[in-house]
């Protein structure tokens, strides 16, 4: 069975699309079906259109799907990119969340691979206590995480966090990062592979 990947992500400014391009390109290369799928904006329109950067990024995600638990039930593996709000991930994600309440309960979300990336404005922001805390959520759907751990030399390039990728918003995305970025989606990849053989 081949490994159909769906990437839900959530971005205001774009650090997380970004991610979740990259991830998305890595998981192709590694043999997988993806669909990306960016997760619905819930803030008022006026809301986003006030601040010109937040209404750009929505005008650049347009043209990409919003996730739906169709993507959920299709896939048998998933990667989730949010940003860090005061500590955990924003309102947006949450609110995608208790929409699948529904295959929870029919047991389609368990015994999936899944892994999770977050960024926040500086480097002590609470990325980490963001996707313990998406894993935590993921632990009662029966889903099988797949953190990056220490198992390559690239995460050490980036901070060495082994739970998830965590990237500080307005550092550029270099090499060292998307091979980080890349080496997490690949080994989902694998992980998924052999849970689906």
């Amino acid at each position: 069975m081949s490994v159909k990947l769906t990437i839900a992500f959530y971005s205001t400014y774009g650090t997380n699309h970004q991610m979740a391009e990259i991830a998305a390109e890595a998981a192709r290369a590694a043999g997988a079906e993806v669909r990306l799928r960016r997760i619905a904006e819930t803030a008022p329109a006026e809301v986003v259109a006030s601040q010109d950067a937040w209404k750009a990024q929505a005008d650049r995600m347009a043209d990409i799907p919003v996730v739906s638990a169709d993507d959920m039930e299709w896939a048998n593996a998933y990667l989730f990119s949010a940003p860090t709000r005061f500590g955990g991930a924003p309102s947006q994600v949450r609110a995608f969340i208790d929409t699948l309440g529904g295959l929870w309960f029919q047991g389609k979300l368990a015994n999936k691979a899944i892994s999770a990336m977050t960024s926040a404005q500086n480097a002590h922001g609470g990325q980490e206590a963001t996707t313990l805390g998406l894993y935590t959520t993921f632990l009662h759907w029966g889903a099988i995480i797949v953190a990056p751990g220490y198992t390559d030399p690239a995460l050490f390039a980036t901070g060495g966090n082994p739970y998830g990728y965590s990237h500080t918003q307005g550092k550029e995305f270099g090499d060292a990062e998307k091979a980080s970025i890349g080496h997490q989606a690949r080994r989902l990849v694998e992980v998924a592979a052999k849970l689906a053989a």
